[in-house]
């Protein structure tokens, strides 16, 4: 299963979370079953390039994104293209894997997007 998490620079396990998923510098995929990393630099019209941030993660054949918080918009994108959401992700690249992994993370809410910003909330400020 192939889960990408928006990062802030270079990507990678060590990287912070982007908290704007449309904005993340690179996408960092981790594939669970064999471990091993990709990393996709971001090149969609939110940083200057053409396309939508989520058509970059269907090209590769994402399953799942693992997130701080995300706008209604990009959760009903990635669920039109059969990819789940998991919000409430915060810290590394690395520590959102684990929290995956551990069950701490949810599926977005209407309580959890903020239509003003497109950010949603984080568990840690429910």
């Amino acid at each position: 299963m192939k889960i990408a998490i928006p990062s802030t620079e270079k990507g990678g396990l060590d990287d912070d979370i982007e908290l704007h998923f449309g904005k993340a510098a690179t996408y960092t995929i981790y594939d669970s079953e064999t471990e091993e990393i990709e990393i996709i630099e971001n090149t969609s019209v939110h940083v200057g390039g053409k396309g939508l941030p989520h058509e970059l993660l269907v090209k590769v054949g994402v399953d799942v994104v693992l997130c701080s918080g995300v706008g209604q918009r990009i959760v009903d994108l990635l669920n039109k293209n059969n990819i789940d959401i998991f919000v409430g992700a915060d810290g590394t690249v690395q520590d959102a894997i684990d929290s995956w992994k551990a069950g701490d993370l949810y599926r977005p809410k209407s309580i959890n997007l903020s239509k003003d910003r497109g950010f949603g909330l984080t568990q840690h400020s429910l």
